[in-house]
């Protein structure tokens, strides 16, 4: 399934599920109606700052944007994730690609592995969600700033950051080759019930 098509069903899926219309996502996103309608239908390929936005309205991470079915079925919930089916997604406007490594199976912990270009720099205006969201950036290779509110940390090869999801959050690859780091979210206001395997 095309990647774009996965994030439109998927948060067609989210706002159907709090009873949202189009307008209310809009307004507690801060992106605008037609922009998630065209998101929504597949037609708009939303960079990382958007999809951040829509996650913190909807209350959840941005990996979980990217998982294939809101609702899996006990069969297809899987605790195996092969690198033929891990989802790859490209930021239209840095460039960064990450890829989804977590099996669909519903756990608490989501994994993603990032490719961070040269020179690049994203800003998410990240603020309090209704699920309580950690992160850990771990540099594989390479190096990079994190901005986390109003502190900043430079982190090279080997080096790890954790975070809670409350504030804004940016990263910025000084360096004049790509990094890559790997990304572990952990929600804990994770729906057990969805764990069944």
């Amino acid at each position: 399934m095309d990647v774009n098509n996965t994030i439109a069903r998927r948060i067609r899926d989210l706002r159907g599920a709090k009873g949202w219309s189009l307008g209310t996502l809009a307004e507690r996103s801060a992106v605008s109606r037609s922009n998630i309608s065209l998101i929504e239908r597949g037609e708009s390929s939303p960079t990382a700052v958007v999809l951040d936005r829509l996650a913190t309205a909807l209350g959840v991470s941005v990996a979980s944007l990217f998982d294939r079915d809101a609702t899996p079925s006990e069969d297809e919930l899987s605790p195996h994730s092969s690198v033929s089916n891990q989802l790859l997604w490209t930021d239209p406007a840095s460039g960064y690609v990450r890829r989804n490594l977590s099996p669909p199976a519903r756990s608490p912990i989501q994994l993603v592995a990032v490719e961070f270009p040269a020179g690049q720099h994203v800003s998410f205006e990240t603020g309090v969600r209704d699920a309580e969201i950690y992160q850990q950036v771990w540099v594989m290779d390479g190096a990079m700033e994190i901005t986390v509110g109003d502190r900043s940390w430079r982190l090279e090869t080997g080096d790890c950051l954790a975070m809670k999801l409350d504030c804004p959050i940016s990263f910025r690859n000084l360096s004049s080759r790509s990094t890559r780091y790997l990304v572990a979210l952990c929600n804990l206001s994770f729906d057990k019930s969805w764990s069944k395997q």
